[in-house]
């Protein structure tokens, strides 16, 4: 299996206190069990450690960094996943959609991969498969 790791997934399994926190611990757990194959982009990472940072604060990020980004492998945006991600983010024309998902729908389109570990709907509105 390989699923795309989005920051709301990232988030939750950072903080202790998130009411999601438990059931992504054991989403996290049971993906590294399976020797599932995590991908998320570079949009994603900068989004994470900013929110992370301001949220929850540097020790956040030092986890992040040394405990959960080195299990994932990153996609790093280029100018063309951007354009087409920027194209469909205009398109759709609501300010409920970020560029970071537009990116993340667009990085999974290519590698035609169908399963998120996220807690964002907007996934699910793709029609991806939302875990947990």
């Amino acid at each position: 299996m390989t699923a795309f790791v989005d920051t709301s997934a990232l988030l939750a399994l950072l903080d202790a206190s998130e009411d999601t926190h438990a059931a992504c611990a054991r989403t996290w757990k049971k993906l590294l069990e399976d020797n599932a194959l995590l991908v998320t982009s570079s949009y994603v990472m900068v989004e994470t450690y900013a929110l992370a940072q301001r949220r929850l604060g540097l020790e956040a990020v030092r986890v992040l960094t040394a405990d959960f980004l080195p299990l994932v492998t990153v996609d790093w945006v280029d100018e063309f996943v951007h354009g087409a991600a920027l194209a469909s983010l205009l398109t759709a024309n609501t300010r409920d959609l970020s560029l970071v998902d537009c990116v993340s729908f667009e990085i999974m389109r290519r590698r035609d991969l169908h399963d998120v570990f996220a807690l964002d709907s907007d996934f699910s509105k793709q029609g991806f498969t939302v875990i947990p």
